[in-house]
């Protein structure tokens, strides 16, 4: 006889059989998998010697693939031809190395696959996995370390690569734009720490690349580059700290265009020697003609400036930079020019170490001083400098500025001059300052000083510089004035004493000037002096 079941049984029963069916038909997503594919085994096995294998299989605990193997995966030394290398475009458990036969006796080998090996689903890197092998009755065991700085960052990015050169007959300097290292590791994830293992007796090269394209060359276009001065020899049991710096790249222009009428623009690549550039016309000038350059702001771009259409169709340029000379040409045309127009900078606030300034939009040839003048709220008249930058096509405008104080500054007609002799209306712009109680201070105090000059500048977190002092023997140092919010403070070595921090040149063999940063950020508050003390390395 069949026993009564309890109801509160049957409608247990019931919601668990509802729950078993919700599952069946809309199944939940777990966590999404961040874990990296895992080595299993490999076949000659990891780290083997007197290898005489045709094929090397490696074998990982889920389906992988390969990513930008052909940039990515680094033999060292070299193996010509290249072997075959599999999985490409499909998804398996192992990775195989095929057509190992032309190895070199007695060799340690280091297949580095980099970031290449990845799971199939998310994509997961198992980074900088390596098979070692020897067709000796030995590994190489010898290794190097050492420690990555950045010449102007507090820190290094992530994983910067360390390329190893051998020094022999073949070997030269320019090798890194061109040539595969013969060794390679990197720093890992935001460690400045890199260690090179399994490596022969010998003399080398060793550098330090940002590798923004995983090419194992240097492209000194977007790239940083650091070495160690002097080649290393193998074994030592000395570290190395290498400093990584972008280089400043040699003027060079590209063809000029017609931008507007009596403007033609020349576009260039790198800034050293910008300031110097010459741009003469090669074509006949007409008489009266003048002109001018004036650098863009913002771009890597020149402006030529002429006041006097030349009767040509095309003209052609002799541009002459302290490195090169150039002949360019350029097709021109009718067409209509600028008016001058004369902007101001700031307008409304203006801080106390800030200078004041007219700009054009055509070029500036001359301007008159008694033209321009400077009042307070009351009236007063304020003495002020000025002085005509003639590539930045400005007029910079200094004078002392009182706490909490109203000024006006005003251009009459006349006051400024462009190449086409046209002058400036009426300008008058309203300035204000605010309270010396809205802004903080550092009071810095420089320890342990082994030489001069310096030139101390305080950044903000994103290395924007926001002040600086320069220093032939004061220890002492007052930053006034600071809006408030988060420093950094640094000081730079100006060994060659020109009053700025000049980076290094690889080919050159010249190192960046050294850089120190404070070790903690400091939070400047509104009416508050903040004591540091800076104890150098």
């Amino acid at each position: 006889m069949l026993k009564r079941i309890p109801g509160i049984l049957l409608v247990a029963a019931l919601l668990l059989l509802c729950v078993q069916c919700a599952k069946k038909g809309m199944p939940e997503g777990g966590p999404e998998d961040e874990e990296p594919p895992q080595f299993i085994r490999a076949n000659p096995e990891n780290y083997n010697t007197n290898f005489s294998a045709e094929e090397i299989r490696i074998i990982f605990n889920e389906y992988v693939k390969l990513e930008d193997a052909r940039q990515q995966i680094v033999i060292s030394p070299p193996i010509e031809p290249r072997p075959t290398i599999i999985p490409m475009g499909t998804a398996r458990k192992d990775v195989r190395v095929q057509n190992m036969d032309s190895l070199q006796e007695n060799t340690t080998y280091t297949i580095n696959f980099g970031k290449s090996i990845v799971d199939n689903n998310e994509g997961n890197p198992l980074p900088y996995f390596k098979y070692v092998f020897s067709t000796g009755d030995y590994l190489d065991s010898l290794k190097i370390s050492g420690t990555i700085k950045d010449a102007n960052l507090k820190a290094p990015n992530e994983f910067i690569s360390i390329f190893l050169y051998e020094v022999d007959s073949t070997f030269s300097d320019s090798l890194v734009y061109k040539e595969t290292p013969r060794y390679i590791t990197y720093t890992l994830d935001s460690s400045v720490n890199f260690e090179l293992e399994n490596l022969k007796e010998g003399t080398y090269q060793i550098l330090a690349v940002e590798d923004n394209n995983d090419n194992y060359n240097f492209n000194p276009k977007n790239e940083k580059i650091g070495f160690v001065e002097n080649y290393i020899t193998l074994p030592t049991d000395s570290t190395y700290q290498i400093t990584i710096f972008k280089e400043e790249l040699e003027f060079e222009p590209e063809r000029p265009k017609l931008l507007k009428g009596n403007q033609i623009l020349f576009g260039y690549e790198g800034n050293k020697g910008v300031d110097s550039v010459e741009i003469n016309l090669l074509t006949p000038e007409p008489e009266g003609f003048q002109s001018r350059i004036v650098k863009d702001r913002k771009t890597d771009t020149l402006y030529y400036w002429y006041n006097i259409r030349p009767e040509y169709d095309s003209l052609s340029f002799e541009v002459v930079s302290p490195t090169r000379r150039d002949t360019l040409f350029t097709k021109i045309a009718e067409a209509d020019r600028d008016s001058l127009n004369i902007t101001t900078e700031p307008s409304g606030g203006i801080e106390f170490e800030q200078d004041f300034r007219l700009k054009a939009n055509t070029p500036i040839t001359g301007f008159n001083q008694d033209l321009i003048s400077i009042r307070d709220g009351d009236s007063v008249i304020v003495p002020f400098n000025a002085e005509m930058r003639r590539l930045e096509n400005e007029i910079v405008i200094s004078f002392e500025k009182e706490e909490s104080t109203d000024y006006r500054v005003t251009a009459l007609p006349g006051a400024i001059t462009d190449l086409f002799e046209e002058t400036n209306d009426t300008i008058q712009q309203s300035l204000n300052t605010k309270s010396y109680a809205d802004y903080g201070s550092i009071i810095l105090t420089l320890q342990n000083v082994n030489r001069f000059p310096l030139l101390v500048q305080l950044t903000d977190e994103k290395g924007e510089i926001q002040a600086e002092k320069y220093s032939d023997g004061n220890t002492n140092l007052h930053f006034r004035y600071l809006k408030p919010g988060k420093y950094l403070i640094r000081v730079i070595f100006d060994d060659n004493e020109n009053q700025k921090w000049d980076t290094g040149n690889y080919l050159k063999r010249v190192q960046p000037e050294e850089i120190q940063y404070y070790r903690d950020t400091i939070d400047v508050r509104s009416n508050w002096d903040m004591p540091e003390t800076f104890t150098l390395e």
